[in-house]
């Protein structure tokens, strides 16, 4: 209750500052199919392109309450640990072999929650090709509960005259992408490969968005 508490009260007063900072433009793959709305448990997933991509899909997917799955350093933070704990973010240890935060996950979502993760781990380099290798615990997560993945892709246009852009994709089925001849790490890898194409081609879509705006 205290967490979806502070999810609303977090979204109610920086309605304003987030509006007027990134001006967000929603583009769907097919609106008719996946919108901004969804009912019961889904992960959304989204490319990484700096911190501030989490509040733009906090933002995004206004009417759901996402626990977002945020790496230790940022709870590391006094001010900012102590906020997102508050949201019931899901701290993830990149570091150690504690996988607490799947099985947090795995409870928020057999709960009919939703979960928002940066399948990528980490923010890329400036020399690194664009989006990293996915992690496979959002695959494992999607079959082991046999949620839908909604897909998403931001253009990390923040702060800037330009307005930041996003495409929110279909929604991802994991178990149809399940081979049946493979062992159930190669399906992982499987469904893992396929939603860091399903990203990649959303990037392509929004690029092809943007320019028709010019």
């Amino acid at each position: 209750m205290m967490i979806r508490f502070w999810n609303n009260f977090t979204k109610i007063t920086a309605w304003p500052v987030q509006k007027l900072i990134f001006r967000t433009k929603v583009y769907y793959e097919d609106k008719t199919v996946q919108g901004r709305r969804f009912k019961g448990p889904a992960i959304v997933i989204c490319n990484h392109t700096s911190v501030y991509d989490l509040p733009v899909v906090m933002f995004t997917f206004l009417w759901r309450t996402l626990r977002f799955q945020v790496a230790e350093l940022q709870f590391e933070k006094p001010l900012l640990g102590w906020f997102l704990r508050r949201l019931g973010s899901i701290r993830v240890d990149r570091n150690s072999h504690d996988y607490g935060f799947i099985s947090q996950s795995e409870e928020i979502l057999r709960a009919g929650g939703a979960v928002g993760v940066f399948p990528e781990s980490r923010l890329p380099r400036p020399d690194e090709e664009r989006p990293l290798p996915f992690a496979p615990s959002v695959a494992y997560l999607a079959l082991s509960c046999g949620v839908p993945v909604i897909p998403m892709y931001t253009d990390g246009c923040y702060f800037k005259r330009k307005r930041a852009h996003v495409i929110i994709g279909t929604p991802i089925r994991a178990s149809e992408l399940v081979d049946d001849s493979l062992s159930d790490k190669e399906n992982i890898s499987r469904v893992t490969a396929c939603m860091r194409e399903k990203i990649i081609s959303l990037g392509k879509e929004l690029e092809k968005h943007e320019q028709n705006e010019t």
